[in-house]
């Protein structure tokens, strides 16, 4: 049983939760970058579309400003008090935006497990058109409800990635392929440099070449694994729950959802090292 489970829905519990219209206290957000053509086609009923290009930025990716996550937020109603349900057809989209919320104070942020298929899948109705979910959601916050960042802890810059490796009780957690891991590819376009940290402990992601690809951690059907089967993975590099642990990937997505997946399993003492190989490649710019 997950120390959070209430934070990953299935999507049948989805639509029951959904069954007389989307709460007044809820906000369910389809994350995806560039996707909003195939939002418009279809998607789940109720739903809003958020950009991942609004909170992080090119040309190398890494989390918008605080200020502009802040302004992300209020702009689609959310407050620290609002229920958040994310979901993407690419789930890492969802697994980013999931993380920067509960960074900035969002209390429940929850996750459609396996994300629009999942929905497809257990043939639930869709609806077309802006979708611009319920009427209240149109109108901005006026406030946040609390200062923000109210979890700084949840990201970590070179700074401080460089700190943990020389603790005695920190780990870096490299969720990347292991063609990245060895340095045979760099695995991003816009990232000439191969190779990992030195002193990071290498946790796999997915297939070799795709950076979209959590096969390590999820099912075939892009649902999440067993939590027994995640933390096996993680102990035989050394990672326990006791320790304090940041996890990287090229600049954050699938570094992302090992977070969320940690979050949910009830992991103390973890974050996300935004910059990740990007900006350690690049002299530790982040």
């Amino acid at each position: 049983m997950l120390a959070r489970a209430r934070q990953l829905m299935t999507a049948d519990q989805l639509a029951t939760l959904f069954a007389g219209g989307v709460p007044a206290s809820v906000c369910l957000l389809e994350a995806g970058y560039g996707l909003r053509a195939p939002f418009e086609q279809a998607h789940i009923p109720g739903a809003a579309y958020l950009d991942t290009d609004d909170i992080e930025h090119a040309p190398r990716w890494l989390k918008a400003p605080d200020h502009e996550l802040l302004t992300v937020l209020l702009s689609h109603g959310i407050r620290h008090d609002t229920t958040v349900i994310l979901y993407g057809r690419n789930n890492l989209a969802a697994a980013r935006a999931a993380q920067l919320m509960l960074y900035m104070g969002v209390a429940d942020v929850r996750l459609l497990d396996g994300g629009f298929d999942a929905w497809l899948r257990a043939g639930h109705a869709c609806a077309c058109g802006a979708g611009l979910a319920p009427a209240w959601t149109l109108t901005p916050a006026a406030d946040f409800g609390r200062a923000v960042p109210a979890h700084p802890e949840y990201i970590i810059d070179t700074v401080q990635a460089r700190a943990l490796l020389a603790r005695t009780d920190g780990a870096l957690a490299s969720i990347r392929s292991e063609a990245e891991h060895l340095g045979k590819i760099s695995g991003y376009s816009y990232i000439s440099q191969r190779g990992d940290i030195p002193g990071a402990r290498w946790v796999a992601a997915g297939e070799d070449g795709d950076i979209h690809s959590m096969s390590a951690y999820q099912l075939p059907n892009g649902a999440m694994k067993p939590a027994s089967e995640i933390e096996q993975l993680w102990q035989a590099a050394g990672i326990t729950r006791e320790r304090q642990v940041a996890f990287y990937c090229g600049t954050g997505w699938r570094a992302s959802m090992a977070f969320f997946y940690a979050y949910l399993m009830g992991w103390p003492r973890i974050s996300v090292y935004d910059g990740g190989w990007c900006a350690w490649a690049a002299g530790g710019e982040a």
